[in-house]
Parts: C-alpha cells; sequence; structure tokens
C-alpha cells in the first residue's frame, strides 16, 4: 500500500480530498482534521499531478468536477503502477444505480450521496483506513515471512549442496574400492562419472538426470570386486575362459546394486548391467543392440572407454588423447551410439578440461 514518505511510525494516514467546490473541501476537511492528514484539490487534473508526486492513503472523490471528473480521475488511478491500490470513496450527488454501478466497476470501495452526514463521512473513512491499515500489517507479515522463508530455503539449499557434495565424495570411494584392485587410478571413476554428466547434458538430458547420471555413473565397474586377481590384474591377454569370467562383472553389479530404493542407485543397476553392450550387438553380457541398450548405458560406455583408453592398464600403456579420441569417433555405428558420439564430440572442450582438472600423475605421455 502507497505510504508517503514523512508517514509516521503510529499508522497516520493521508486523505486526499478533491471537489471542485471549496465549501465542501472545506467542510469534509473539517470533519478529518485531527484524525488523519489532509490535502485538497480543487479539480482532477491537479489531484492526479498531486498524487503522482506524493500518493496519499485514501482519496475522497467528487464525481461532477470540470474537465476530468472522478470516474475519469479513479479510472487514471487504477491503471497507474503507483495510484492503483489508493481505496477510492465517491461523494456525488448522483444518486442513481448506474452511477453507482459506474463507481463500484472502477474500483471504488464506497459511494456517499450528497448531502452527506459528517458522522457517516467519518465512520466510512474510519472504517477503509481501519481496512488499509490491515492490509498493510498483512503485506508486511507477508514480506517478512517471505523473507524468513528464503533464508530458511538459502540454509537447507546450502545444507543439502554439502549432503549431496558428502555423498557423491563417498560414492567415489566406495567406487575406487573396486577399482583399486584393478591398478586403475582413484580419478578414473570421478573422470568418467563427469564425462557422462557432460554427455548427457549435451544429449538435452534434464539436468535432474544428469545430476543422477554423476551420481550412478562411478559405480561402472563395481562387479569387479568379485573378479579374481590372477585375471583383474594379469598384465597380458586373456585367454577364452579367463574372459569369461572378466565379463561376469556386469552381472555381478548388478547383483551387489540390485533392489536398491533410491533413484540414482537403481541408475548404477543399469549402468553396472549395460556399459559393456555395444551398438551392433556385439558387446556383453546379453549383446543388446541399438535404442535397445538403455541410454545411460550408451552414455556411460563412451564415458568408460574414453578414459580406459588415455589411462595407464595392466595390460597396456595410455594412449595419446588425439587416438584416443579418433578411436571414439570410428566406434560410431559399430561399439557406440552414433548420437552419443556426436554429443560426446560436441562437449570435447568441456571433456577435455574435465580430463585435465581431474588428471594423475604418469598420464604425461598420454597428453598429444
Amino acid at each position: 500500500m502507497p505510504r508517503y514518505q514523512d508517514d509516521a511510525d503510529d499508522g497516520v494516514c493521508t486523505v486526499m480530498i478533491v471537489d471542485d467546490m471549496r465549501e465542501n473541501r472545506d467542510l469534509l476537511s473539517r470533519a478529518l482534521d485531527g484524525r488523519y492528514r489532509v490535502r485538497e484539490a480543487g479539480d482532477g487534473e491537479s489531484a492526479l499531478l498531486a498524487m503522482e508526486e506524493d500518493p496519499p492513503d485514501l482519496a475522497l472523490l467528487d464525481v461532477c468536477m470540470p474537465r476530468m471528473d472522478g470516474f475519469e480521475l479513479a479510472r487514471i488511478m487504477k491503471v497507474s503502477p503507483l495510484l492503483s491500490e489508493i481505496p477510492v470513496i465517491f461523494i456525488t450527488g448522483l444518486d442513481d444505480i448506474a452511477n453507482k454501478s459506474k463507481g463500484f466497476s472502477l474500483g471504488g470501495v464506497d459511494y456517499i450521496i450528497k448531502p452527506f452526514e459528517i458522522l457517516e463521512v467519518q465512520a466510512r473513512v474510519r472504517t477503509h483506513v481501519s481496512l488499509l491499515l490491515a492490509r498493510r500489517k498483512l503485506k508486511q507479515h507477508a514480506e517478512e515471512l517471505e523473507g524468513r522463508v528464503q533464508r530458511r530455503t538459502l540454509q537447507l539449499s546450502s545444507a543439502l549442496d554439502k549432503l549431496k557434495g558428502a555423498s557423491l565424495d563417498t560414492i567415489y570411494r566406495l567406487a575406487r574400492a573396486a577399482e583399486y584392485r584393478d591398478d586403475d587410478t582413484a580419478a578414473h571413476v570421478e573422470r568418467m562419472s563427469r564425462y557422462s554428466r557432460a554427455i548427457a547434458l549435451s544429449l538435452d538430458l534434464s539436468h535432474r538426470t544428469a545430476e543422477a547420471i554423476l551420481y550412478a555413473a562411478p559405480m561402472h565397474d563395481v562387479g569387479k570386486i568379485g573378479i579374481p586377481d590372477r585375471i583383474l590384474l594379469k598384465p597380458g591377454k586373456l585367454d577364452p575362459d579367463e574372459w569369461l569370467v572378466m565379463k561376469s562383472h556386469s552381472d555381478i553389479g548388478k547383483k551387489i546394486l540390485e533392489g536398491a530404493q533410491e533413484g540414482f542407485l537403481k541408475l548404477a543397476e543399469v549402468i553396472a548391467w549395460t556399459h559393456h553392450e555395444k551398438w551392433d550387438g556385439s558387446g556383453y553380457p546379453r549383446g543388446l543392440s541399438g535404442k535397445g541398450i538403455p541410454l545411460v548405458g550408451r552414455i556411460t560406455a563412451v564415458a568408460d572407454v574414453f578414459d580406459a583408453l588415455i589411462c595407464r592398464r595392466p595390460y597396456k600403456e595410455p594412449f595419446p588423447v588425439e587416438k584416443a579420441l579418433r578411436i571414439i569417433r570410428e566406434g560410431a555405428g559399430s561399439h557406440f551410439d552414433p548420437r552419443v558420439v556426436d554429443a560426446f564430440f560436441s562437449v570435447r572442450a568441456d571433456i577435455l578440461a574435465i580430463m585435465e582438472e581431474h588428471g594423475e600423475r604418469g598420464r604425461e605421455d598420454a597428453t598429444p
């Protein structure tokens, strides 16, 4: 509710009287003086200028005035951002239904017929001043409440961010426990999960889904915890029987994660089971192909293979980044979903930035 510049803390309000008859203004001023700050105007145009310069809390408008009558003044007030909330009481000799209806349709809160009784005017003004003060207090209370809610929301958001950060850190550490025996680095699970989120966003998946992938992807190889060291750490090529055992880590990972209630853990189960499937159907464990492979499996396949290529493994030295990128590009349509490969390359700069930020010592020879 508009207040004026010198409005006191005691709730004293200003009433603007607009009437072209001096005797009416004097009579109304005497009736209201002492209870409110009273200002006067003898026509609609000067009243509008005065109100725009210093808005009152309540306006008493005569309807029949030259040039700009009270109805026109009220209409202008109601479309003005500065004046639209000022309550208007019409005081007029037009005692007919049509004019009363027009006054209320223009936003008037009351309609007093001349010749008026002083006590009636005082009572009507007192009622509407009480209402506007109540609305003002209610608005102030709502603003204070909104401020408290916003502060509390920021506190909860900060706490949630800390909790999410701690949760993600825990996930990385648990995933590293499985990866550690593979002579892989702790940074691998963090890099590939961040690659996966970047790819997901490039595919126009929602931020919520991309965040879930960030939390789920680190557990893609959790099933390796069930693979014997003699196979997992073998420096040379695996024989057919050993390869069969190695491939079982996808099923083991699914069994470890299945039955979870948390959404991202359900997603982790899908990723663990499907990230070794290939677009052409030659992958494992089920030989899925094309869009029969869940999208999260197709996304993490690209992220995992790229990072595996640039990392040192028991059976190979790290590849230069440009060679790894070329292998990913060449795998589109056979190993990888072509659309996911395109998404990967559309965020290539982000991928390389993640690689550098979360890099590891001993991979200097893998840089281009």
